[in-house]
């Protein structure tokens, strides 16, 4: 069988990710999200609700305290939330630091245990808030380190391949995306801060906003 693991944050990029998957022709797709230690869980139950309405294979749910390490606001509430800026060059405080690191190392591990040679994830190297672990050359660098560290890699013939097919698409185009594939945006959460709305002020907030508007549809999350 012809299977897939999707990182599924329960955001924007993760959702449409987990979409083009499923259309992708696998006979499974399987979900797995990550209880870090973040400041909130609401972009978690958004991915529990997301997973239940694509009808994945399973929804495996990793829980892990990077809050442990502490530097970035998303682990340490002791560090604020800062508001967001568009066209910022600098790291944001949001940085977790190697989150995708290790997301993407215990994918593999899942990957391995389950025979799928395809992991997908949403991240983009375009329209993004300057993490450095959104870029090709780390998806390639990743790729190639777990080939070297699995057995389907190393020894059985059947590489895993890390599928990043956002990498160089803006968070516009993967809307316009996502509505083709039948993503219900409403599902999702982006927003660093949590609550029961969406600060509207944070980078995540900012950046789902002015992606909307560049693709012209109404943001269903908002409603």
């Amino acid at each position: 069988m012809k299977k897939a693991v999707v990182l599924l944050s329960g955001g924007l990029d993760s959702a449409v990710a987990l979409y083009l998957a499923k259309s992708k022709g696998f006979d499974e797709v399987h979900a797995v999200s990550f209880n870090y230690g973040q400041r909130h869980e609401t972009e978690l139950n958004h991915a529990k609700k997301i997973a239940e309405k694509a009808e994945v294979a399973a929804h495996k749910i990793v829980t892990l305290n990077l809050g442990d390490f502490g530097g970035s606001s998303l682990t340490d509430k002791n560090i604020e939330v800062e508001d967001g800026d568009v066209n910022r060059t600098d790291i944001p405080v949001t940085y977790v630091p190697a989150r995708n690191m290790v997301f993407l190392s215990i994918a593999a591990s899942y990957a391995e245990s389950i025979e799928a040679q395809d992991i997908f994830i949403g991240v983009s190297q375009v329209d993004y808030s300057g993490y450095v672990d959104c870029r090709q050359e780390f998806i390639d660098a990743m790729e190639a380190a777990i080939n070297k560290g699995t057995v389907m890699g190393a020894e059985s013939g059947k590489p895993i391949k890390i599928n990043a097919p956002f990498v160089n698409m803006t968070k516009a185009e993967e809307i316009k995306l996502g509505m083709e594939l039948g993503v219900d945006f409403g599902l999702t959460w982006s927003c660093y801060r949590g609550g029961e709305k969406p600060c509207g002020t944070c980078d995540s907030c900012l950046l789902r906003a002015k992606a909307f508007a560049e693709a012209g549809f109404e943001d269903a999350a908002l409603k």
